[in-house]
């Protein structure tokens, strides 16, 4: 820990408010390259691919360090500037880097550098401008892989997913739902710096002898939690310190199939308790399709023809020692436990049989095909996404189809992933809905009927663990303590009130 955060904010916890730029405006604490007010980009943060709409900031900022952070932050204290982050590269799809009261857009993606990685902690430094795309071939350099996302897009920023709490596919090396996050540095609304866990000090980065793995504390408190999830609200994150694992020298990939979800769900979790699979998700006939279409996706409609209704690929690994003996017995392992709940584990999967090998690469790495997948069929979508425990994801697939049959929406292209976390512990839901930008009532109704699929879902045990948009009134209108504890905390480490103003209960 580098600075005292105590002082007089905790008083001033609920009493904080955001405030328009005002003083004469922001001047740049930058240098002049540093700065952009290109009508044509600000005026493109003012929405997103969600449908979010919000302010146009009055400026954007590049800072290429720590040190251009905390003169961003005082310089937004002095001007009482909202400040709203944003590391990965467009489209934008959750709102969250929409500016909600205007003010300067804080752009991280010139804070790209990949400051260490280290085999032996197997653990990687990275600036928040470090992306998928740019990160994942240096580590395959090294022998070394992150645990990933369904498919992220290739601008994505590794630190902005891992704060997101965005599910990896590889939950047999999770351990809470923060893992694979584990140290980092921000500059809170002070503009103090702070590093969390054994990054904390005493001493320089240079001088200090912990590996920088170790997440917990300083003292009592994980701060590193404040900022998980949080859309830019607590502090801007100049580094941060994720896991990472060998690179599998050998693999296997096997599929499971069936026409309900639920089929699938009891062996995978059987399977992840006795940690056998590392990649394992299960996806819907759309969403496989989507992902394995051709860029002209003119055999999209066939291969959501031929696939199974439902299908969950499991990828056996072998390392650097006796890799193939060690895929023979999971793989031997996984076709026993699978086969005690009545399902066939096979090494080819109908509808795309040929195609193992594009599903492993797909499964190992960033997405790179033009847009993102979530655009290929309209080029535009609206998601929901929840957690929930594997034993309820049934009834709350169920109640989605219900509904979705009451308010006449099609889901016959509507693609859906589960991806098992922490070790099968609970389970992670995405639907992905296309949306047509030329039928506006289409679009209404899809809306209307997400909103209602929220509220639904949420009081059927669904919860919202990153609740963008809306879904903020879900996670916290029943919640008023937690909420009250928040802003008190906010109080403290954004006394200003000057980090992405009215996001999630602030």
């Amino acid at each position: 820990m580098r600075a005292s955060l105590t002082g007089g904010y905790a008083a001033r916890g609920v009493a904080y408010t955001a405030h328009p730029m005002g003083n004469g405006g922001f001047n740049n604490p930058l240098e002049p390259a540093s700065a952009c007010a290109d009508p044509a980009l600000l005026r493109a943060f003012a929405t997103d691919a969600s449908g979010a709409s919000g302010q146009v900031p009055a400026q954007l900022l590049y800072p290429r360090s720590r040190e251009d952070v905390q003169a961003i932050v005082r310089e937004a204290i002095r001007t009482r500037t909202p400040l709203v982050p944003v590391s990965s590269g467009p489209p934008h799809f959750h709102g969250d880097t929409v500016p909600a009261r205007g003010g300067v857009v804080v752009d991280f993606s010139r804070m790209n550098r990949v400051l260490r990685i280290d085999r032996p902690s197997r653990s990687v430094r990275v600036e928040p401008g470090v992306t998928y795309g740019a990160l994942i071939p240096q580590l395959r350099a090294q022998g070394l892989r992150l645990s990933l996302p369904l498919l992220p897009r290739a601008n994505k920023s590794v630190v902005a997913s891992r704060l997101e709490r965005e599910p990896v596919t590889t939950p047999k090396y999770q351990y809470d739902e923060l893992d694979p996050l584990l140290t980092l540095e921000v500059v809170y609304g002070t503009g103090e710096d702070f590093r969390t866990g054994s990054a904390c000090g005493p001493g320089t980065l240079e001088t200090l002898k912990a590996d920088l793995v170790n997440p917990w504390g300083p003292g009592s408190i994980d701060y590193f939690r404040l900022l998980s999830a949080a859309q830019g609200t607590m502090g801007l994150v100049s580094w941060a310190v994720t896991k990472l694992e060998i690179l599998p020298t050998r693999q296997q990939l096997l599929f499971l199939h069936a026409d309900d979800p639920a089929r699938l769900l009891q062996p995978i979790d059987v399977l992840l308790r006795r940690r056998v699979p590392d990649e394992c998700v299960v996806l819907n006939r759309a969403a496989l399709a989507m992902l394995l279409a051709a860029d002209d996706l003119r055999d999209y409609a066939a291969l959501r023809a031929a696939l199974p209704a439902w299908s969950a690929l499991l990828v056996v690994a072998g390392y650097e020692r006796r890799a193939e003996e060690r895929v023979a017995l999971y793989a031997d392992q996984l076709r026993t436990l699978a086969g005690a709940t009545g399902l066939a584990a096979t090494a080819s999967l109908p509808g795309a049989v040929g195609r193992e090998a594009q599903i492993l690469e797909l499964l190992s790495g960033a997405w790179t095909q033009g847009p993102d997948w979530r655009l290929r069929l309209t080029g535009s979508s609206r998601e929901l996404l929840f957690t929930a425990p594997l034993s309820r994801m049934p009834a709350l697939q169920q109640r989605l189809r219900e509904l979705a049959a009451q308010q006449g929406i099609d889901l016959a292209d509507a693609a859906c992933h589960l991806q098992p976390a922490v070790q099968g512990r609970s389970c992670h839901c995405e639907w992905v809905f296309p949306r047509s930008p030329d039928d506006a009532a289409a679009g209404a109704r899809l809306d209307a009927f997400l909103r209602e699929a929220a509220r639904q879902l949420a009081r059927a045990g669904a919860y919202f663990s990153r609740p963008y948009g809306e879904w903020a009134r879900i996670a916290y209108d029943d919640y008023p303590g937690g909420v009250e504890l928040l802003r008190r905390l906010k109080g403290v480490f954004d006394p200003h009130g000057l980090f992405n103003p009215g996001r999630l209960c602030f």
